[in-house]
């Protein structure tokens, strides 16, 4: 074959579920040259990547740590390591990723049971503690903020409920972190989940990742192996104490971004952060609105950054999005589930929660649908938008 030109892709600005666009400082960090997996620099730079990792989970467990692997590596860390053949596991299932925790859950042997609810919708304690009390699982698993469907579970009260029962409380964050809060000793999360690569501005590649001193006693009385010796934390913990014993060359690159991709959450402050994405989602909320789009999820459990829409009648979905794609360089995501093809996924995460992004796709989207056959007034989403910043 002919050697491909060099690398030279048309620019995109990713407005989809994720990956998000990394922040331009992160990228720089990770042109910086490469260090050995064990270099007494590199071992350094993941002690303060643990350090910044606790304080953007707001957690002091000491098993706290960056998954080498996507998101998915975090949510099969967390189920191998704290489930076995036998074990009761309780899935909260109401969107695409609650599916993918049953489908996890179940590959370890443990047995799986599951309450749904439909998409787009949350789980209200009540229904959660008469299966908790039903069942008696090991561990109960949720997802915060369900990629699928746009939808923000409530989790501040799961965490007591689970210690009536005896049972760990496990979380998917993997859209949360760094867009919404995640208390994690607050709320008594005993394991919990991320990614690299929407809140936190960063490409995909690491899955970052805590444990309760409850999930690490857990996990020490387990009686058989871990099913995966790559994700077996018991062999991976030996790597971040004083041994340093060699597990697998870490992504020193990736680490490199993770690292700068916290340090700037941290520069920013939490709060601060929270506020920006809540007060983004917002103004996209009200063009969107004033175009004649409504939310997939109930107000008051609609995620700030990640805006699922409805489809308008006889609007074709994929023309849209090509022509958002090819015309305007924007990449939204589709419906998965039970909303393929009847909904948007619109990501304002990270690096792209900025106003200037809100009122350019605003923008672009009115153009697409107006060509598309949707009636929406001239100028309204962008206008609705610019009011809501002004309030």
């Amino acid at each position: 074959m002919a050697i491909p030109a060099p690398l030279n892709p048309t620019p995109r600005l990713l407005l989809g579920p994720g990956p998000s666009d990394a922040h331009p400082n992160v990228l720089r960090a990770m042109a910086t040259p490469l260090l050995g997996h064990l270099d007494p620099q590199f071992l350094e730079l993941m002690n303060q990547v643990q350090a910044m990792l606790r304080d953007v989970f707001m957690t002091a467990n000491a098993l706290t740590l960056p998954i080498s692997g996507t998101g998915m590596s975090g949510m099969e860390t967390c189920m191998v390591n704290l489930l076995e053949p036998g074990d009761r596991a309780l899935v909260c299932q109401a969107g695409f990723f609650g599916q993918r925790m049953v489908e996890v859950a179940g590959r370890t042997g443990a047995q799986v049971t599951v309450i749904e609810r439909p998409w787009g919708e949350t789980f209200e304690p009540g229904q959660i503690r008469e299966a908790l009390q039903r069942v008696r699982p090991k561990a109960l698993c949720i997802v915060q903020a369900e990629t699928s469907t746009g939808a923000w579970q409530p989790i501040d009260q799961l965490g007591a409920l689970c210690r009536e029962f005896d049972t760990l409380l496990v979380i998917d964050a993997v859209t949360a972190l760094g867009c919404v809060p995640v208390r994690v000793d607050e709320w008594g999360v005993d394991a919990v989940y991320s990614c690299s690569q929407k809140g936190l501005c960063c490409p995909p590649g690491l899955a970052p990742v805590s444990f309760s001193p409850r999930a690490v006693e857990a996990m020490e009385r387990r009686k058989s192996k871990v099913q995966s010796w790559y994700l077996d934390l018991s062999i991976i913990r030996k790597y971040l104490g004083e041994d340093r014993v060699y597990h697998h060359t870490a992504p020193i690159t990736m680490n490199y971004a993770l690292h700068e991709g916290l340090r700037l959450v941290l520069e920013e402050g939490l709060e601060a952060r929270w506020q920006r994405h809540l007060r983004n989602h917002r103004a996209l909320k009200a063009g969107l609105l004033a175009m004649g789009l409504s939310y997939t999820a109930a107000e008051g459990r609609q995620l700030p950054q990640l805006n699922a829409v409805r489809i308008p009648d006889g609007v074709d979905d994929l023309a849209v999005r090509k022509m958002l794609l090819s015309e305007f360089g924007i990449e939204i995501g589709g419906g998965l589930g039970d909303l393929k093809g009847k909904a948007w996924r619109i990501g304002l995460m990270g690096f792209n929660s900025r106003p200037e992004v809100v009122l350019l796709f605003l923008g672009a989207l009115e153009q697409c649908l107006a060509r598309a056959g949707a009636k929406a007034p001239p100028g309204s989403g962008v206008a609705a938008a610019n009011a809501a910043y002004a309030a």
